[in-house]
């Protein structure tokens, strides 16, 4: 199969810099590396209820920000998951092939689920990573970039696509991950023992990429530390001075080693101080850019329309095949 790479955001907020750091700005990079599939899952996002109206601004909100940081869409497909309805099908067919228990054995069902107990949560919920394996495999791909937390999705992904194949025939190639070894999981400001999240209790431990210069600055002046002094990586023993390393890292390109060499004898304050420019230079023209887009909702609806267009025939392409090979539907 020829390299082909597919990933996507849900489209439940504007993206913040977690989202930014562990995966749209490595699609800047590959988009130059292989043909790129990147959607809008908003399938995923009624997992959990949404607001009609906020999932419709949200999903045109997610667009706009593809298109500020960088996505080509001469390069890259740019579409809403749910105008290309083969991703449903697929995940139908899919589902028919995998197990209960392996479902059973997701941890983030288990985390999602534990607020109202497993036995209330959403029959979509708990089929989430067979829509997922869906997305993938629709398109063939061969590349996922993911971060650690979805590597079990990802494994399950690739158990289905063999299941299939050795049943009946084969059509999926077994995609692989591409994790990044720094920053892939961006922490809160304010627990660095949690993700950085749009569900952050506390609005401070978030930076988004639509915030001020100047709340970008508040935020970051305000991150926890730990209670041992020096700016150096330790992930274990220092684990919010290390998620704040992995951010300035990520802002300006730096070395762990040389932002140790560069803070040597200096403290918290300075360092922080340090890192709050870095993020306000990296995220100012996205932020305009940003804004660009989102009041240019025609250009939008060109570029998704062109999108769909092209995810439909590679998506009826291989449904085509997997009907055949399933036996669905008259000869």
């Amino acid at each position: 199969m020829k390299p082909l790479l597919f990933s996507g955001v849900k489209p439940t907020s504007t993206p913040h810099l977690g989202n930014y750091i562990g995966a749209l700005a490595q699609w800047t990079k590959l988009q130059h590396d292989y043909p790129c599939l990147f959607s809008i899952v908003d399938l995923h996002a009624i997992t959990v209820p949404q607001d009609p109206v906020e999932l419709r601004e949200h999903t045109l909100a997610i667009a706009a920000t593809y298109l500020a940081i960088g996505i080509d869409p001469a390069r890259a497909t740019l579409f809403v998951q749910s105008e290309v309805p083969e991703h449903a099908e697929l995940s139908w067919l899919l589902g028919t092939i995998t197990k209960l228990g392996e479902l059973e054995r997701m941890t983030q069902f288990k985390d999602k689920s534990q607020k109202e107990g497993a036995e209330r949560a959403g029959l979509g919920l708990f089929a989430y990573p067979v829509l997922m394996a869906a997305d993938i495999l629709l398109y063939r791909s061969t590349v996922v970039p993911v971060g650690d937390d979805q590597m079990q999705h990802l494994e399950l992904t690739r158990l289905i696509a063999r299941r299939f194949n050795e049943r009946f025939g084969d059509l999926f190639p077994i995609p692989q991950a591409l994790v990044q070894k720094v920053g892939a999981r961006v922490m809160s400001l304010q627990h660095p023992d949690r993700k950085m999240s749009k569900s952050d209790a506390t609005d401070g431990g978030t930076i988004w990429l639509t915030d001020s210069a100047d709340v970008i600055r508040k935020k970051i002046m305000r991150a926890v530390t730990d209670t041992e002094g020096g700016i150096t990586y330790d992930a274990e023993r220092k684990p919010a001075v290390a998620n704040l390393m992995e951010m300035y890292h990520h802002m300006t390109g730096m070395h762990l080693d040389a932002i140790e060499r560069e803070f040597s004898g200096k403290g918290y304050g300075d360092f922080k101080k340090a890192l709050a420019e870095a993020v306000v230079a990296h995220l100012a023209p996205i932020s305009q850019k940003l804004a660009v887009y989102q009041n240019d909702r025609g250009e939008l609806q060109r570029i998704l329309d062109a999108g769909r267009d092209h995810a439909r025939a590679l998506a009826a392409d291989t449904i085509s095949r997997v009907r055949s090979l399933m036996g669905i539907g008259r000869a």
